[in-house]
């Protein structure tokens, strides 16, 4: 009976280990990521997402939603399409032990203040935490770089991305382009 149950824990045990994530694996499979990304996930132009300090789960989801097509880009798609999804989990797990740099972006206080109160509005601490600090496969939205934040809250509103169930565009269908601008000063601001 003990070497059943112990057979049983070491079953269970099994997914787990497999889906384990090593980010000094990550570190040698992200490296062709530096390019846009930076070597440590603090990207400098403003067009590419920071990955330091991202959620491990959010980068794993993301580039598996690339790779199946659930998320489309002509840069992103392409690269992860030859991702495995162990390469997934290491390059997420890499990303998500790197220090995020601040981005440099220094908002109007007046357009700042609009966002915060647009976000509010909308409930977005709802989801992405205060400070929009993010949790499990919800971004970590702040400090983001200014015109990606904005470029991804405008293609939610227009259905361009469609990664998230449709969660997004109904928090941001009803919300004009100026509070879009906003919010986005708002979250590229909180460094």
């Amino acid at each position: 009976m003990k070497k059943v149950l112990a057979a049983i824990v070491l079953a269970a045990c099994l997914p787990a280990a497999a889906t384990a994530q090593d980010a000094e694996a990550g570190k040698e499979k992200a490296e062709v990521c530096a390019a846009c990304h930076g070597a440590d996930g603090n990207s400098t132009n403003p067009l590419y997402p920071i990955l330091a300090g991202q959620t491990a789960r959010y980068i794993y989801q993301e580039l598996s939603d690339f790779k199946a097509g659930r998320r489309k880009d002509p840069i992103m798609s392409p690269m992860a399409a030859n991702l495995s999804r162990r390469d997934m989990f290491d390059i997420g797990a890499y990303f998500a032990a790197q220090t995020k740099a601040n981005n440099g972006y220094r908002a109007d206080a007046a357009q700042a203040a609009r966002g915060k109160k647009v976000s509010d509005d909308a409930l977005c601490p709802m989801c992405h935490l205060g400070g929009f600090s993010g949790q499990n496969e919800i971004p970590r939205a702040a400090g983001q770089h200014y015109e990606y934040v904005l470029k991804q809250l405008r293609d939610f509103k227009n259905k361009v991305r469609t990664n998230d169930a449709g969660n997004m565009y109904a928090v941001v269908k009803g919300i004009s382009d100026e509070d879009l601008q906003a919010l986005a000063a708002y979250i590229a601001s909180l460094n």
